[in-house]
């Protein structure tokens, strides 16, 4: 199927041959009448009007000779069925909306083109749309890459900024900005096609991190090995879930609250900890005051060499390359990020790091 921007290019390419073959028509009645019968290119010009306007005036001049009335009844015809033909393709373009589609792809292509440090979903199934509706709730500036239209007429009616196109080729990542995106999510139909995107993406941006989702647990090998930061398994992570609800309802009630909906209190978030913490690097939990400053909860650390602490002590040290995992309401971790990473008099808040 076409997509938007293919229907409208077709749609362009057959009016412009139209018009062409009009004008062609035109050039030609109007040589025939001046060269082929001598008439002045007054009278040539207004001839070939009425003929294949098909309007009904009278002629300029007798047609004498049936050579010259073989040839105005040919332009007669001829211009009866370009015209209809430019008049067909003009009523499909309104009727189909095609304009006003295009124009919403220029609308859409700014806003891409605006984005920075965004995040990049790849496929529309289930699991794509679930990341994207989790992204919309928590405001996180997305884009939308799949090959279905069905699928992007969806997204387009959600209000996703998205790209009808093959995730797996390198035009459609560079289209969505990958050089500039934060993250990507290759949550697209097959694993072999996931393998592919992340092996793309990484080329084009060796920064990116890669979430990739697996149906095997042999896929999920590969797709590591080919560069995923993180791979999910619906089916095992799903098993999980249901293991855990039926033996720690209340946990998971409580873990539910705080990784997903969109009316929760409580969030998760990740600050990294770099060369900008300033007086705060090799300063205890207890010493920087974070919980009391800001009222959200360091709920473990991980640090550089991917050593995790979980429920840090208030002797643990704050280090560079260390990645705090808080938990408080919005306006709890807004006060943390402020602390951690204050701000200059002229510059805008600088938000929490995903």
């Amino acid at each position: 199927m076409y997509s938007v921007e293919q229907r409208y290019q077709r749609l362009k390419n057959q009016l412009l041959f139209g018009t062409f073959t009009l004008l062609s028509l035109c050039g030609f009645g109007t040589g025939w009448y001046v060269f082929a019968e001598g008439w002045s290119l007054s009278d040539a010009i207004y001839m070939t009007m009425i003929t294949l306007s098909t309007v009904g005036f009278a002629e300029v001049r007798p047609l004498d000779g049936d050579r010259l009335r073989f040839v105005t009844i040919a332009l007669v015809v001829l211009g009866v069925i370009n015209i209809g033909y430019i008049v067909n393709r003009f009523t499909e373009a309104m009727i189909g909306g095609y304009v006003q589609e295009r124009k919403k792809l220029q609308e859409q292509q700014k806003q891409i083109d605006r984005l920075k440090d965004h995040y990049i979903v790849c496929g529309l199934g289930r699991t794509g749309h679930q990341v994207a509706r989790e992204f919309t709730e928590e405001g996180i500036p997305f884009v939308v890459i799949d090959s279905q239209a069905e699928e992007i007429e969806i997204a387009h009616e959600l209000g996703y900024v998205c790209i009808q196109g093959d995730a797996t080729l390198d035009q459609s990542l560079l289209d969505a900005k990958i050089t500039e995106a934060a993250c990507l999510i290759a949550a697209l139909r097959s694993d072999a096609e996931n393998l592919y995107t992340i092996l793309s993406a990484k080329a084009l941006n060796k920064d990116i991190r890669v979430v990739a989702r697996a149906s095997t647990e042999e896929a999920e090998k590969k797709l590591t090995r080919a560069g995923a930061d993180a791979v999910v398994s619906p089916y095992t992570t799903g098993g999980r879930r249901l293991a855990a609800a039926a033996l720690r309802p209340q946990v998971m009630d409580f873990v539910d609250g705080i990784l997903t909906g969109g009316e929760r209190s409580y969030y998760l978030e990740e600050i990294r900890v770099d060369d900008e913490f300033g007086d705060y690097l090799g300063q205890t939990l207890s010493e920087a005051r974070l919980r009391v400053q800001s009222g959200a909860l360091v709920l473990a650390i991980r640090r550089k060499d991917e050593t995790l602490i979980p429920g840090p002590t208030g002797n643990t040290v704050l280090l560079v390359g260390d990645s705090l995992i808080c938990m408080g309401t919005p306006e709890q971790l807004r006060a943390l990020n402020n602390i951690l990473l204050p701000i200059q008099p002229d510059q805008p808040m600088r938000p929490p790091q995903r």
